[in-house]
């Protein structure tokens, strides 16, 4: 079971965005995730009619590496462990190591 997924709350730990916070737009297999507001980057872009795509100065959502993200914990207002408990049904369920409430 992964400990970061796609809709989570992130906040950036290191790096040029650290204290960052946003969502996880989107989980890579190479160990990278992208995050909405974080490692923007700007892309210029020609206009393609056929395509219906519009020309211009874009800003486009970089990946940065899972390992400088961490789970934002909305209660303490800081970034949190992740850990993964079994309930009696046998379901397992991610919780937050300082409080250990439920994650989402």
């Amino acid at each position: 079971m992964k400990k970061i997924r796609k809709g989570d709350q992130v906040i950036v730990i290191a790096g040029n965005d650290k204290g960052k916070t946003g969502e996880v737009l989107q989980i890579l297999n190479n160990d990278r995730v992208v995050v909405s507001g974080v490692a923007v980057a700007k892309k210029h872009t020609k206009p393609n009619p056929a395509k219906s795509i519009v020309g211009g100065i874009l800003d486009k959502n970089l990946p940065i590496h899972i390992s400088n993200v961490a789970i934002y914990n909305s209660e303490t207002k800081k970034a949190d462990r992740v850990g993964i408990k079994q309930e009696e049904q046998g379901q397992k369920i991610r919780v937050f190591k300082s409080n250990g409430k439920q994650v989402g």
